[in-house]
């Protein structure tokens, strides 16, 4: 079953990255949203930008987006490594994959109320650390973006 699925990854390889890919950096707006609102604010007293109403709403489904994202692009790496390891590759996947512990455990709310109340029991550093796990996923995006190019250049793969 595993063989006939990867075969077929494999034969469709442009197209499962470029889904992949589009996924991927559908992100970049969470994170500018995250620098620009959340982490500008707590470090200079105002944000760069304010999302409200139909903003937070949208930022919030770009958020949930991060799902589909994540599973897609580690697709690409868990297929790059079972045909030959690389210790990128296996850095990359376990980048793409603390997003797991951001989402389920050091959640974006948590870090804007950590930034913004005093209502956390959770020690401030913990928000820090959630965000750095966000932005784990620029080297990968740059990855695979690059990996995206090869695949639109080279004619063998479809």
């Amino acid at each position: 079953m595993w063989g006939a699925f990867w075969a077929w990854y494999e034969r469709n390889y442009t197209l499962n990255l470029s889904i992949a890919v589009a996924l991927f950096l559908v992100q970049i707006f969470h994170l500018v949203w995250l620098f620009g609102e959340v982490v500008w604010a707590h470090l200079f007293g105002t944000p760069l930008l304010t999302l409200g109403g139909t903003g937070s709403t949208v930022m919030a489904l770009v958020d949930y987006g991060e799902i589909p994202a994540i599973l897609s692009v580690s697709l690409v790496y868990i297929n790059e490594l079972r045909t030959r390891f690389s210790f990128i590759g296996a850095t990359y996947l376990l980048f793409l994959n603390s997003q797991w512990l951001h989402i389920f455990w050091i959640t974006d709310e948590f870090v804007v109320t950590a930034f913004n109340e005093a209502g956390t029991v959770l020690p401030l550093w913990l928000a820090w650390v959630g965000i750095s796990i966000d932005y784990l996923e620029v080297p990968v995006m740059f990855d695979t973006g690059k990996k995206l190019l090869r695949a639109w250049r080279a004619p063998q793969l479809t």
